[in-house]
C-alpha cells in the first residue's frame, strides 16, 4: 500500500520548487509550497494564514514568529518565520495592498476564501509531477519532508514530537519514513 511519503532526494526537492518560481512562475503556488516545506504545518493550517499572521500593519514590519491555533489539534503553536519563508514573503506577497485578514492563499473562484484543500493538492500534483517524483507525494508530503531533512541534519525526534505537535513519539517516527537506506548509512558512518 501507497503511503504519504517525504521528498528526500534534494534534487527532486530543488525541482519541485523550482516549477512555480521558474518553469510556471506563480507566486502563490510557490509561497505555497515554500511554506509547506519549512513550517511544518498541516495543510488545513497554511490555507487559513492571512497577510496579518505575518506582517504587523501597525508596526510595519514583518512578524519574527508565527503564531497560531492548529485545527486539527486545537493545541498553539509558534513558529519561528525561517529566511526561506521570510525572503519569500518579501519578494511575493504584495502585502501592501492587502488587509491583514487577506488569505495568503485566495482562491480565484470564490472571493474571500483560501484556496481548497483539493485545489492545494492539484497545485502540489503538478510540480511534483514535473519533477518526476512517485506517485505518493502530497499535501502532506510537504509537512513529513521538513521532519525527515531536520533530522537528517540532526534535529533529534523528540525536538521534532515538539515541533509538529505530536501526542506520542510513534506518530513522529512514522513521520520521518526511516527506510533501510537511512539505516545503512548509519552503519556506513560508524567507524569505532
Amino acid at each position: 500500500m501507497s503511503t504519504t511519503q517525504p521528498i528526500k532526494n534534494k534534487k527532486d526537492l530543488q525541482a519541485l520548487k523550482d516549477y512555480y518560481r521558474s518553469q510556471k512562475p506563480n507566486p502563490r503556488n510557490y509561497l505555497l509550497i515554500i511554506m509547506g516545506l519549512n513550517s511544518a504545518l498541516r495543510i488545513s493550517d497554511i490555507l487559513h494564514l492571512t497577510y496579518g499572521d505575518f506582517f504587523d500593519y501597525q508596526k510595519k514590519k514583518w512578524k519574527s514568529h508565527l503564531t497560531l491555533k492548529e485545527q486539527k489539534t486545537g493545541k498553539t503553536n509558534c513558529i519561528y518565520i525561517n529566511r526561506e519563508i521570510h525572503d519569500t514573503l518579501q519578494r511575493h506577497s504584495g502585502y501592501k495592498e492587502h488587509v491583514p485578514t487577506d488569505y495568503l492563499f485566495a482562491s480565484q473562484m470564490h472571493s474571500g476564501q483560501p484556496l481548497s484543500r483539493y485545489q492545494a493538492y492539484r497545485i502540489i500534483k503538478e510540480a511534483a509531477s514535473y519533477a518526476g517524483m512517485p506517485e505518493y507525494v502530497s499535501c502532506h508530503s510537504l509537512r513529513k519532508t521538513f521532519g525527515y531533512h531536520a533530522w537528517k541534519q540532526g534535529v533529534s525526534p523528540v525536538m521534532l514530537m515538539s515541533i509538529y505537535n505530536h501526542s506520542s513519539y510513534q506518530i513522529t517516527k512514522r513521520y520521518l519514513c526511516i527506510d533501510q537506506d537511512d539505516k545503512d548509512e548509519v552503519f556506513l558512518k560508524i567507524r569505532l
